[in-house]
């Protein structure tokens, strides 16, 4: 790939039609994410994933692909909204709601069900969004069934389509052996060496694409996803697992803190 051709694609990517806060928290790799999950629908559940991810602290708030939802999470908090899918049309309705970002991608509820997504399908997802919604910054998350050498030819391709944000997964997979720290990372695993592969690739051809660390991250390892290369961190059931708000609260403050944390650490080597 030439170094011509580097340019075109980061000149053409979208990151720079998302909010102000969006992409300055991007550039300093200590964006959070919070996800509500791609298969929850229950608009009282997502509100109060919302309202705990603003009052926490969060950057971005991931929910599912309706046009409801959005609206209710945009009630409860000031944050921009990404809604992920992998029913490209679907993202229409959604946008005009009020999202900012659109994701391919939290396939977690289909590996449940036996479903998987191979790197073709992925691609003709994307292509399809960009034919649907040429002109709305897309994330594309690249599954962690594929090897991960195949993972980092994916996201090659991906930008090349016009991906945005490259996302990262694995931790649904993973099964820790231990407890305590030891067991949170080894959840971690496949998604930080994801992250790594493809950050090593893209910096090999100069590809400056923002990469999203998602899946199975804790407050231990979302630091450790920032060393790997990652420019933001994605988080689920560490959240929207708990029944309480105070108690979603107070994660997403240990989250954002942690990433604030290890970029003073990164500043101060």
């Amino acid at each position: 790939m030439s170094q011509s051709g580097n340019k075109f694609i980061n000149s053409m990517s979208l990151i720079n039609l998302l909010p102000q806060k969006i992409q300055e928290e991007l550039s300093h790799n200590s964006l959070l994410k919070v996800i509500s999950g791609l298969s929850n629908f229950e608009t009282q559940s997502v509100k109060k994933i919302s309202e705990a991810a603003f009052i926490g602290g969060a950057d971005l708030l991931d929910i599912a692909c309706k046009p409801e939802l959005v609206e209710s999470a945009i009630e409860i908090s000031s944050l921009p909204i990404c809604v992920s899918s992998v029913l490209p049309k679907s993202f229409i309705n959604s946008v005009k709601a009020g999202a900012s970002l659109i994701e391919i991608g939290n396939y977690d509820s289909f590996y449940e069900k036996g479903i998987t997504f191979s790197e073709e399908k992925v691609l003709d997802l994307t292509k399809e969004t960009k034919d649907i919604l040429p002109n709305v910054p897309l994330s594309v998350t690249v599954p962690h069934t594929i090897p991960i050498d195949k993972q980092v030819d994916l996201a090659m391709k991906l930008v090349l389509e016009g991906a945005d944000i490259i996302q990262t997964e694995g931790g649904k997979s993973s099964n820790p052996y231990n407890s305590g720290i030891q067991g949170l990372l080894e959840k971690s695993v496949p998604t930080l060496a994801a992250t790594l592969a493809i950050h090593k690739e893209f910096d090999k051809h100069s590809i400056h694409i923002p990469i999203m660390s998602a899946s199975g991250l804790s407050e231990v390892t979302c630091p450790l996803a920032i060393s790997c290369g990652a420019s933001a961190v994605g988080v689920g059931s560490v959240v929207n697992k708990l029944d309480d708000l105070i108690s979603m609260i107070a994660v997403v403050r240990g989250l954002k803190e942690s990433l604030k944390n290890s970029l003073i650490k990164e500043k101060i080597s």
